[in-house]
């Protein structure tokens, strides 16, 4: 677990946010419903941090949706 190198080839497009707000939900509640930092779910929704597979499933199961639709990998062509 850690912040993602930002030459890393593996990018992911992040929908956390937009399902966060969506949702009606403050940064700092979903931190308290997954149980991390608020500044941390800062760090994930600027693309600054790669969740572990554990923490993205508790951040599906908050936001009611499947974890594919709160991350998908970049392709490059």
């Amino acid at each position: 677990m850690g912040r993602q190198p930002k030459q890393d080839k593996d990018q992911l497009d992040n929908f956390v946010e937009s399902l966060r707000t969506e949702r009606g939900l403050s940064r700092q509640e979903l931190a308290d419903l997954v149980g991390v930092h608020y500044q941390t779910m800062s760090y994930i929704e600027r693309g600054e941090y790669a969740p572990s597979l554990a923490l993205a499933l508790r951040l599906s199961a908050a936001l009611n949706c499947k974890v594919e639709q709160l991350f998908k990998l970049k392709v490059e062509n």
